[in-house]
């Protein structure tokens, strides 16, 4: 390979979420942890394409960070890197900025739906939804996912009654999904925005994850199927998961619709969120650009840290049941046949293995019983992890 990801990189003491929060201060840990190993926030331990720090470390030198604008080339590189990466071929116009995806569903709720609207989300799934919906006035309907064997589905009979409804307005699709790893085919969403169209239904489709997907399977953008979802739909895409450059807060609101669009718009005037400030245009451009070899051994990497966890996890731990990757960077295994009560497993991982994962629970009581893990550090800190699990459960 050409860039080094099984280099370790000391983020310890760098004002970083991963590493330095104090895992006693989250909710539900009423107990002392000490500095457990840290697999939990969906961010990446490796150092960013050359490139990129490049290009950030010129801007740097220039010296001088007043207002900017973002500049032609910089939308120029996002419409290219969607078409050649998906197959979707976007428009300028369509382009809004946001400081992140959860700031961006925050301000989708806030234009299109009224309080006391229902949102449909597929649990178990990624939990700063839950807060999108309940701190603007909304409520919650879950259209869970059903595990067939080792692989979620989409339950569309429950879907078509949740979204007959006359107060459902909302829907969340996460594609590929967060936590459990599916990438969802095209029939899947065909099905998903038709529900949706007929009933009267927007989608917003967090696509976060649409460039981290495992061989043999392919990314569809949802807005890329048709008319009727292209005009019913916000997609928000980033480089912030593809190239772990979350920190520069650079999110891309693709919106179709012209209506749509001016109303989220709108909420951005009322919110003062205006261009993405200096860097995030700067990181951004150059990972579109100048990315694409970078993130090719990266997906490499990633799967060959997938198949250590389920070859380890097999030979040494089997009560463990780790489900088949299709997309994200992020392991679901489900560890309840080890530890059935999600709080004693929750503990048990933290004070005894000293290995901070992320809950299953808290992405809906689906999860509970399961481990969200994530594959994109060095392999020596997977294996490190491995070996604290394994010796507390084994």
């Amino acid at each position: 390979m050409t860039y080094d990801f099984d280099k370790i990189i000391e983020r310890r003491g760098t004002n970083c979420s991963k590493w330095d929060t104090d895992p006693s201060t989250i909710e539900g840990v009423h107990y002392p942890v000490s500095n457990p190993l840290p697999l939990w926030i969906a961010d990446m331990d490796f150092a960013v394409a050359p490139e990129i720090t490049q290009a950030l470390v010129e801007r740097a030198r220039h010296g001088v960070f007043g207002y900017p604008i973002v500049p032609d080339s910089c939308y120029e590189a996002i419409i290219e890197w969607e078409e050649k990466r998906h197959g979707w071929k976007i428009e300028r116009d369509w382009i809004l900025f946001s400081p992140g995806a959860v700031p961006a569903a925050h301000m989708a709720v806030q234009a299109y739906c009224q309080p006391g609207d229902k949102t449909i989300l597929q649990q178990p799934v990624y939990y700063p939804f839950f807060r999108t919906i309940y701190n603007n006035g909304g409520l919650v309907v879950n259209n869970a996912l059903s595990l067939e064997g080792e692989r979620y589905e989409m339950d569309f009979d429950l879907l078509e009654r949740q979204a007959a409804d006359p107060r459902a307005s909302f829907f969340i699709l996460c594609s590929p999904h967060n936590p459990v790893g599916r990438v969802w085919s095209a029939s899947d969403l065909e099905r998903v925005g038709d529900i949706c169209a007929r009933h009267g239904l927007l989608v917003f489709a967090d696509e976060l994850h649409c460039d981290i997907i495992m061989p043999g399977h392919k990314h569809v953008p949802f807005a890329s199927l048709n008319d009727a979802c292209r005009d019913n739909s916000i997609t928000v895409i980033a480089p912030s998961k593809t190239f772990n450059l979350a920190g520069l807060q650079a999110t891309v609101v693709i919106i179709p619709n012209p209506r749509l669009r001016q109303r989220f718009e709108n909420v951005l005037s009322q919110n003062s969120i205006s261009k993405p400030n200096l860097f995030a245009i700067t990181g951004l451009e150059a990972a579109y650009r100048h990315g694409e070899k970078w993130l090719d051994e990266l997906l490499v990497y990633i799967k060959g840290n997938y198949d250590f966890l389920v070859q380890t996890l097999k030979e040494r731990l089997p009560q463990v049941k780790v489900l088949p990757l299709e997309g994200t960077f992020l392991a679901w295994a489900d560890f309840s046949a080890l530890e059935p009560d999600p709080e004693k497993l929750q503990r048990r991982m933290l004070t005894e293995a000293e290995v901070w994962l992320d809950e299953g629970y808290i992405f809906g009581s689906e999860g509970a019983g399961f481990e969200r893990i994530v594959l994109a550090c060095p392999r020596a800190i997977l294996k490190e992890a491995i070996d604290r699990i394994v010796r507390t459960f084994g």
